[in-house]
Formats: structure tokens, C-alpha cells, sequence
């Protein structure tokens, strides 16, 4: 059987990237996002992802996110996103990420096909990572090939988890589960608006961005057999999310203001290029933004 390092249960929050007026990272309220994730109870951090707007940073930006979180996460695992265009980039992210001492990374690997991507995967593999997770990122077809990731999973130790953010995700998070016997760490990723079928398909933890106390109350009232108490908590963020997921974008935006009213970050600040958010948009922003802040402010009083 393989043993898992770092298995992930529960509410692993990929972090905005937050900004100061100058267009600089902010990594006072970076910090402060971790300390009141933690305090909600989440189980770990992906830092940098798409949330984060990964592809407008640098490596030295990227690199000082990383070290923040590692700072202050304590013992919940710190995954680094290594995403990059081209292999030898991935393999210089890699390598530095490493020296930082983050030993877990997320690869988000070009799928051309299965030789050359497991040509991509071995050489990053072979640098000497602890824990690897997958990104099988797909929003318009099936994704990796099940029986490519079955392969990887039989053949480095090091991979253990894979996040599945294909369209639909349902019925591969089964497939997967299914061909590795329960035994790759599997995470949901784009399709938290379908989070409670991926609970009930055997999903150990999911990915969003924001609403940290929400998401891990929903998970915890799930595991502990309160099915009921989970999916009524998840119907009161249906149209939340149903704004907020129509495009990555917007989601970015949505939230980096939601973080900002929470008073968690100093601005709302996004990079360019991204999708306008116009005045339509920023309305409709405001009243789901006062219902979250509601929400988690009773979480917070009942959180024990």
C-alpha cells in the first residue's frame, strides 16, 4: 500500500494573492489570510495557484508568498504551485521552491500525450520532491487519461494526491477512487459548486478560494454524519457561488473584495490583464459579500 505523506482531509484554501496600492505583494495580509484560515480550520494551503493570479507573478514573487505561508502555517502542509509553460522553467521553479524547504508542490503539467507528459512528470519528479499532487485541469473534455494517472500512481512513490478540476469532475473523482482503490489522495478543485456530490463520491478534500469558515463547517458537519446540517449550510451559498464560478476572473475579483470587506486584506487589487468587473457585477458583489460576512460571523461565534 502506499503511504501517504501529508494526506489531505478537510478544506485546503488556495490563497488570493493580495496587492498593496502599488501593485506590490502584500505579505502582511497574505498573513493575515493564513492565521484566519487556521483559525477557521482548514487543513493546508496552495500557494500559488490560478486563484492567485500565478501566471502575472514572478519567481521571486512566487518564492516570497511560499516562505510567508511556511512561516506561520505551523504543522498544516504547504503545497507550492509549480506551474510553468515550458519544462525547464517548471524544473527552475521546482529547484528553488525546494531550496526554500517546501517539499510539497502541485504540477500543472501541458498535455500533449502520454509519453511526453510522462517525460515532463519524471524529470520534475526525479528532483526530489516529498509529496507530488496533480492538477488535471480541463474544463472542456475528460482530462488526463485515467489510465495515464493510474500509471504515475503505481510508479512514483511521491505522487499522492491528484486534484481533479475537469468538466464534469463527478464521475472521474469515482473512476479514479475506483482504479486506485481509495488510495490517491483526491481533491476537488473548480467543482466546489458541486462539493457535496464529490463528499459523497469519496472525495478526501476540496480547493476553493475565501469563505474559509463555510467551506470547512460544510465539511465538518459532513464527515460527522450531519448530512443534513452540512447541505442546508451549502444551499445558503448556492447563488453565491453560482456568481462567483461563472469564469475564473470573476471569482478572483469576487473574492479579493470579500477578503477586503472582511478586513483581511488592505485592497480588492487585481492584475491585468482579467475581465472587467463592472458596476453590474460589483452591485451583485455587495449582497453576496454581506451575506458571507453574516454567515461566517455566526460561524465564528458558534466555532469551537
Amino acid at each position: 500500500m502506499k503511504k501517504e505523506l501529508y494526506p489531505l482531509h478537510g478544506i485546503v484554501t488556495v490563497l488570493n494573492t493580495p496587492f498593496t496600492k502599488n501593485n506590490e505583494i502584500d505579505l502582511a495580509a497574505l498573513k493575515n489570510n493564513v492565521s484566519y484560515a487556521i483559525d477557521a480550520g482548514v487543513a493546508g494551503f496552495l500557494v500559488p495557484a490560478m486563484a492567485s493570479e500565478v501566471y502575472k507573478l514572478s519567481t521571486s514573487e512566487r518564492l516570497s508568498m511560499v516562505s510567508a505561508v511556511l512561516e506561520i502555517a505551523g504543522d498544516l502542509p504547504v503545497i507550492a504551485g509549480i506551474g510553468a509553460l515550458e519544462l525547464n522553467e517548471s524544473k527552475k521553479l521546482l529547484k528553488a521552491h525546494l531550496e526554500l524547504g517546501c517539499k510539497n508542490v502541485l504540477f500543472q503539467i501541458p498535455y500533449e500525450n502520454e509519453v511526453m507528459f510522462e517525460a515532463h512528470f519524471s524529470e520534475l519528479a526525479n528532483l526530489g520532491p516529498e509529496m507530488i499532487m496533480l492538477q488535471d485541469w480541463d474544463f472542456s473534455g475528460e482530462g488526463l487519461p485515467d489510465q495515464l494517472i493510474y500509471m504515475l500512481f503505481k510508479k512514483y512513490e511521491t505522487f499522492r494526491c491528484l486534484k481533479i478540476e475537469t468538466v464534469p469532475a463527478g464521475v472521474k473523482y469515482s473512476r479514479i477512487l475506483e482504479l486506485t482503490k481509495g488510495q490517491l489522495n483526491l481533491s476537488g478543485g473548480w467543482a466546489v459548486s458541486q462539493m457535496l456530490e464529490g463528499l459523497k463520491r469519496g472525495v478526501h478534500a476540496f480547493m476553493p478560494t475565501g469563505m474559509h469558515y463555510i467551506y470547512s463547517e460544510i465539511y465538518r458537519l459532513f464527515k460527522q454524519g450531519n448530512i443534513e446540517e452540512s447541505e442546508e449550510l451549502f444551499r445558503k451559498i448556492i447563488p453565491i457561488l453560482a456568481f462567483s464560478n461563472q469564469h475564473l476572473d470573476i471569482s478572483i475579483h469576487f473574492f479579493k473584495r470579500l477578503l477586503y470587506e472582511q478586513g483581511v486584506y488592505k485592497t480588492a487589487k487585481v492584475r491585468e490583464p482579467i475581465l472587467q468587473f463592472d458596476a453590474i457585477h460589483e452591485e451583485i458583489a455587495a449582497k453576496h459579500i454581506k451575506k458571507v460576512i453574516e454567515l461566517e460571523d455566526y460561524l465564528k461565534q458558534n466555532h469551537s
